[in-house]
């Protein structure tokens, strides 16, 4: 039951509503006062807010991603994960991502006094449903732009897994080796093997993962983190 104290702040408050153009300083205003609503990103200075979400074609990705990053979470010391974080990336655009990989001392982004990450975290990874999607198309600018040096987008529907790197502010779309494994430039050691991802074949794609953690590149990156 909704006490009188947040009935009366609700009818000063105006709801948050799908498509709603806002300023992100009212976006935020508006959204913490709905504590039951679960997400909601301004890209754009356009409100964007989750349909529910099927297992199959989310929950189910979206477990898989958190599984492979944060076992290279826990390998590595001096990075952070975060699922469904909110960024404040500028003034017209705060995404929730599905999940994220940031540097904690000397990376590109910053935490907050309230507690949220302030600015382009080094990596980013969205569920989409499909190419259609706003993942690659308003998200990919507003990434680009505020420099996301990797942004991962998983087509479920299409059964498609785009990873693209920062390049000359540019984003060039990273192919599989012949052995069918994506390496990441910003963070040694986190191996992909795409075709198993796409497969739901999370053992392979740990085993890789293994790999990759196993590399003197990512013991390398790990010595670097530790004197920062």
């Amino acid at each position: 039951m909704i006490s009188a104290d947040a009935t009366a702040q609700l009818l000063i408050i105006p709801p948050l509503e799908n498509g709603d153009k806002l300023t992100r300083a009212e976006f935020e205003r508006r959204y913490q006062a709905m504590p039951h609503l679960k997400k909601a990103e301004l890209i754009e200075g356009n409100v964007y807010m989750a349909s529910p979400l099927r297992i199959k074609n989310h929950a189910n990705p979206h477990a898989r991603i958190i599984t492979w990053l944060g076992n290279y979470w826990a390998a590595t010391p001096g990075i952070e994960l975060g699922d469904n974080a909110t960024v404040r990336l500028d003034f017209d655009n705060e995404p929730q991502p599905d999940a994220l990989l940031r540097i904690e001392v000397g990376g590109q982004s910053t935490i907050s006094q309230d507690g949220y990450v302030n600015g382009a975290t080094e990596l980013i990874v969205e569920i989409a449903a499909s190419s259609v999607s706003i993942d690659l198309h308003q998200k990919l600018k507003v990434y680009r732009r505020n420099g996301v040096q990797e942004y991962l987008v998983w087509r479920v529907d299409d059964g498609q897994f785009d990873w693209f790197r920062l390049n000359e502010e540019e984003y060039i779309k990273v192919e599989p080796n012949k052995d069918g494994v994506i390496f990441s430039q910003i963070f040694p050691g986190l191996w992909l093997d795409q075709a198993a991802l796409l497969a739901g074949n999370l053992a392979k794609v740990l085993e890789v993962l293994q790999q990759g953690i196993a590399s003197q590149e990512h013991q390398d990156f790990v010595q670097i983190l530790a004197q920062k």
